[in-house]
């Protein structure tokens, strides 16, 4: 451990903390870390804490803006440029020269450069904070602040672990297996990290058990804090009226995790039944996606829409005129969509992957449910509540309730500070150096 860190006091039980949360990208719009991050912060700093949130490109929405403290890296990804060459003026370090490599090699280098910028900036700051939370990046330079005396503590969603194999049992041919396994590269990194971190949030008890399962964190590292909903602006439009037929779903078209094609072939088979059954996505399609091909092949044209970049208020509009929404994904670490919808009073109709059971609940309770890569079962699930009136009424009053009962950022923003506590306590007891 290094000894060089200056001594921090630690704070007392009722001493307002000071926590940096490390975010590796912060897109508001999709990907889920965005929207987590700018929620944390606000119900943290709520709570009376300070919270300052180091984040790379793109730069998450914060209602406080003056909380983002911006670790800039080369933006590789960007829209509309993804994989792009930046000019040799921007590279500043060897942190720049290996990530644009590891991206040329096909690699994903974000959350291990970003962990390494990241560990500088604090390395110059160790006075500022009482505590680091890392989002998921589970980066190299994480470790660093380990071993350099940090309290660390970290936020893990889900296994990625699980998305490589859903990318790769859905790739087709070698050179894409190879891309993918490629791709995938960062999570020897997080493999290694992951288990070293001394407390670790996940939202689900299946994560729990996957992450134990497939990262090898201890169980007894980890404390399950469900995310929350935004329950004052997802919320029932009693005044805009249902489009019938009007299915809605929130899914990133070219991820397999999603289900998204498996929904598209329900859809398919629905409208001999329904034909004025039709689908919104909010999502965003990729550039050679192969999706508008499968809608052209299951003779969807028309029947399928694809809206992105709109605002919240927007999407609780979108979810008021839909009939049912559906989360048709083959896993889920949680599931903010299903949460979202039903925090709206849409009737949803889900299946069972992962730890949608545990947002959603018992078949026929709050939500109806189906075993998940089965389009024939999602289709007559979507059927039988498209056409029953008063069980979408139920399914929809019953769903907000359980929403508001068990899923606020609130209550996540009080498990964090909780295990924040835990941590600078028993290292206090411990009597580490950087806490004396």
């Amino acid at each position: 451990m290094a000894r060089s860190l200056p001594l921090v006091p630690v704070p007392g039980p009722d001493d307002p903390l000071r926590i940096a949360w490390l975010v590796y990208r912060g897109n508001p719009h999709c990907g889920g870390q965005g929207v987590y991050t700018r929620y944390v912060a606000r119900e943290v700093a709520a709570l009376g804490h300070e919270i300052s949130v180091l984040s790379g490109q793109p730069w998450p929405h914060l209602d406080d803006p003056t909380r983002l403290v911006e670790v800039p890296g080369l933006d590789l990804y960007r829209q509309p440029d993804p994989f792009r060459v930046p000019h040799v003026r921007e590279f500043r370090d060897s942190v720049d020269v290996r990530e644009f490599a590891l991206m040329c090699t096909a690699g994903f280098p974000e959350p291990w450069a970003f962990s390494e910028r990241a560990f500088r900036l604090l390395s110059a700051r160790r006075s500022a904070f009482d505590i680091v939370h890392d989002n998921q990046a589970l980066g190299a330079g994480v470790l660093k602040m380990i071993r350099a005396g940090w309290p660390v503590t970290a936020t893990i969603h889900h296994p990625i672990t699980v998305d490589r194999e859903l990318d790769m049992a859905h790739a087709s041919g070698w050179r894409r297996r190879l891309s993918l396994w490629r791709w995938y590269g960062f999570l020897r990194m997080q493999l290694r990290v992951a288990p070293q971190i001394p407390r670790v949030v996940t939202v689900s008890e299946s994560s729990k058990r996957d992450i134990a399962a497939q990262m090898g964190v201890p169980v007894d590292h980890m404390t399950v804090v469900p995310i929350g909903v935004d329950e004052r602006l997802f919320r029932p439009l009693p005044h805009i009226a249902r489009v019938p037929g009007r299915l809605m779903t929130t899914a990133s078209a070219d991820v397999p995790l999603k289900g998204l094609t498996v929904l598209l072939d329900a859809l398919a088979k629905l409208r001999v039944e329904r034909p004025d059954a039709h689908l919104v996505v909010i999502g965003r399609l990729k550039d050679g996606s192969a999706v508008p091909a499968l809608i052209e092949q299951l003779g969807l044209g028309g029947a399928v829409e694809f809206v992105s970049g709109v605002s919240d208020e927007r999407i609780v509009e979108l979810y008021a005129e839909a009939e049912v929404a559906v989360v048709p994904s083959l896993y889920e670490g949680f599931s903010l969509p299903a949460a979202e919808a039903m925090a709206c009073g849409v009737p949803v109709v889900a299946t069972t992957g992962g730890a949608l059971p545990e947002v959603v609940g018992k078949d026929g309770d709050c939500a109806r449910t189906v075993v998940p890569g089965d389009p024939s079962a999602l289709a007559a699930m979507v059927l039988e509540v498209l056409g029953d009136e008063e069980q979408r009424a139920r399914l929809g009053e019953r769903g907000r309730v359980r929403v508001l009962d068990r899923f606020t950022w609130r209550a996540h923003a009080e498990g964090l500070v909780a295990i924040w506590r835990a941590e600078l306590a028993e290292r206090a007891q411990r009597g580490d150096d950087a806490h004396c």
